[in-house]
């Protein structure tokens, strides 16, 4: 191959690199969101219902709230997924690889050196498995509903994107736009 061509491989494939550093950053970060919904139970009893969901999904009250008024939050703790850890790795894994070899094409006297970037690859599962194992809040406020809708209650929830999504799922919710 001609140098102009190693030389944008190299470059592309240091691109790559840097997007897969990126990624494997983001795959510990908090995807934190907030929802509106409304329902045809009364406040007393969504908040009793939200309350024994969270609580049977392991999440325990972190500050006590005296009424279903008050916004009321829970703590639970994120476990990191062991697919995710070895995919992680995997991925780095191909990544170092592809490094590697355009590296050692370009650099023939370095060879040996650039396998060793092989090594780095469990970085990223331990990387994934530290950051994501930490304890989540999610907060939820019930209200009586505004008198433009036939529903009596509202709520507002603050929380991982996840668990508001399986909230939707179990309860008898409708989203508010």
């Amino acid at each position: 191959m001609a140098p102009p061509v190693l030389s944008s491989t190299l470059l592309l494939t240091g691109l790559l690199t840097v997007g897969l550093i990126f990624f494997i950053r983001a795959s510990t970060k908090d995807r934190i969101q907030t929802a509106q919904f409304t329902s045809q139970q009364t406040p007393s009893d969504l908040y009793q219902t939200v309350a024994h969901h969270l609580q049977s999904r392991a999440y325990r009250l972190k500050a006590d709230a005296t009424s279903e008024r008050e916004t009321v939050t829970l703590v639970g703790f994120v476990r990191p997924s062991l697919f995710l850890a070895v995919f992680l790795t995997g991925l780095a894994a191909i990544g170092w690889l592809c490094l590697a070899l355009v590296l050692s094409t370009l650099f023939s006297e370095w060879r040996g050196l650039f396998w060793g970037l092989l090594g780095l690859s469990p970085l990223a599962g331990l990387f994934y498995w530290r950051r994501s194992a930490r304890p989540e809040e999610i907060s939820f406020r019930v209200s009586p509903a505004d008198d433009l809708s036939s529903a009596q209650s509202s709520l507002k929830v603050k929380g991982h994107r996840d668990e508001i999504a399986q909230l939707q799922a179990e309860l008898p919710l409708i989203e508010q736009a």
